[in-house]
């Protein structure tokens, strides 16, 4: 199957600006993209986007409460290899715990601490808001470097310094983008980053981990 025909399911929990997205993957070259918050739509689906906005209790909450949602995401990623992409607080959900407002149990998928940013220099705002640097690791998939936006006021500190492929910085190392296998986050908006972030969704299109 063509990549650009392949199934995307953009994962409706009600935290995220689903529309932005959709267009933007039209835009990248997606020709069948549902947005979904039926969890067997997400489970025979080709590839998996996650989006987020807001705060982490409130987007895991939100997701937990969908039934059978996060067992068909856990299905179709982590046991049948998906592709899958996770956005802002979509990424910051794959972590073991995130510490906004309380500590809260994420997905658990790359283990990691979701935490506030505190800029080395007082002078830097939070949160973390307009366009940066993007440098990914050596080898990171899909990643390349470029200028992205970014709106938050935690990062994702993941527990393997393997699983951060591309950094920031926010008077700080901030990670952009963690990742394992079949499975990438940025912290950055995609559907907000003009062509990087267009050129970004393309090559997760035709992606073959």
């Amino acid at each position: 199957m063509p990549a650009a025909t392949d199934r995307v399911a953009l994962v409706d929990y009600g935290a995220g600006n689903l529309r932005s997205v959709e267009n933007a993957l039209r835009v990248a070259g997606a020709q069948n993209v549902a947005v979904t918050a039926d969890p067997e739509a997400v489970r025979s689906a080709d590839r998996i986007i996650l989006p987020g906005v807001g705060a982490f209790a409130q987007c895991i909450g939100a997701l937990t409460a969908l039934p059978g949602m996060v067992e068909a995401l856990d299905e179709a990623v982590n046991r049948r290899g998906r592709p899958f992409l996770g956005i802002c607080v979509g990424m910051q959900l794959l972590a073991t715990t995130g510490h906004e407002h309380g500590d809260h149990a994420g997905l658990g998928w790359i283990p990691g601490d979701v935490v506030r940013i505190t800029p080395d220099d007082p002078r830097l705002k939070v949160p973390h808001m307009g366009w940066n640097r993007v440098t990914p690791a050596p080898g990171a998939p899909l990643l390349v470097p470029g200028e992205a936006y970014f709106v938050h006021s935690y990062l994702f500190d993941p527990a393997d310094p393997g699983h951060r492929l591309a950094g920031t910085d926010h008077g700080g190392a901030i990670a952009a983008a963690v990742g394992r296998d079949n499975i990438i986050g940025v912290q950055f908006h995609p559907e907000k980053s003009q062509s990087y972030g267009l050129s970004l969704l393309a090559r997760f299109l035709d992606w073959r981990p």
